[in-house]
């Protein structure tokens, strides 16, 4: 109680707190307008639960809830600990630079968040139904990665962990590795440049898929998409592609192992190594596939019931 005394926002503003030891629930409940430097919350839940304008510096967090309700928060050379969990809840306009957050289910119904040289070992259901995220040299791994979010903006993501991004919306993403499977299902307006994807059923059920530059690894990835665009893409073991896609403008710059029952649009590749065309599945006309020869060669044009 003492402790909680001589931290009191109500009676002090613009309060400076230096290499303290805290512990007890809500610790510093309510705090506003501080700055608080190589201090360590122990045990005790939501120590800054409905903070405002809070500044940590070297802080460490070894409890859960740390930051619910929050507004303004800006974190530099933090730690999140693994039972730190469920850090940042429904927190408006914060900024994470050169942490480490080891604590899962971080980042839930929040907005306006920047993390920055940040890595995530246990990210298992972070950053769900948040909007306004910008992610800027991140490492995370752990199964449903932003999971129904909007408005991302991502350079430079490392990401192992399946299911990422299901049900997200106007995600642009440069520079990045996801290793997930069925990574952005159920998703709508996504662009991703210059980056590599490996998974299974890449992109299934999604709207306004944009791929320009990357390397994709995918089994029965690319299928049930309503407009897919591919720019100067390669396919990597990747086979049963683009099945039941529709409105597809692909340029594949080398082979592709399989297409499986195209939906409709075209299709340009160095070869298919095998074109699954079911009669009764597919309507072939809908679908022109060209071949890119050699340069000695012309390209041709032929529809997808070959």
């Amino acid at each position: 109680m003492a402790e909680m005394e001589r931290f009191n926002p109500k009676s002090r503003k613009n309060e400076e707190i230096h290499q303290e030891s805290l512990s007890g629930e809500r610790a510093l409940y309510r705090g506003a307008n501080l700055k608080i430097y190589d201090t360590v919350f122990h045990d005790g839940e939501s120590p800054l639960k409905e903070s405002r304008d809070i500044e940590l510096y070297g802080t460490e967090f070894q409890w859960k809830y740390p930051l619910w309700y929050s507004k303004n928060i800006y974190v530099k050379d933090c730690v999140w600990q693994p039972m730190a969990r469920s850090g940042v809840w429904y927190t408006e306009h914060m900024t994470v630079d050169d942490s480490m957050i080891w604590g899962p289910k971080n980042f839930r119904r929040c907005s306006d968040i920047t993390i920055s040289n940040t890595s995530l070992p246990d990210a298992a259901e972070t950053l769900w139904s948040c909007s306004n995220i910008r992610l800027e040299h991140v490492t995370a791994k752990g199964d449903y990665f932003g999971m129904n979010s909007s408005d991302i903006y991502i350079d430079g993501l490392d990401l192992y962990g399946n299911y990422a991004f299901d049900g997200g919306r106007n995600i642009e993403i440069h520079n990045s590795k996801l290793l997930t499977k069925d990574c952005f299902w159920n998703c709508e307006n996504v662009t991703v440049y210059d980056s590599y994807i490996s998974g299974e059923y890449l992109a299934w059920n999604t709207r306004n898929l944009t791929l320009i530059n990357c390397t994709i690894e995918s089994d029965q990835g690319l299928c049930y998409i309503d407009h897919l665009k591919m720019v100067n893409c390669r396919l990597v073991n990747t086979r049963l592609a683009f099945e039941y896609s529709t409105d597809i403008d692909a340029d594949i710059r080398n082979r592709i192992d399989s297409v499986l029952n195209p939906g409709s649009g075209k299709i340009t590749a160095r070869t298919i190594a095998n074109l699954i065309i079911e009669s009764d599945n597919c309507d072939a006309s809908k679908t022109c596939i060209t071949i890119k020869n050699d340069k000695d060669k012309p390209a041709c044009c032929i529809t997808a019931a070959v």
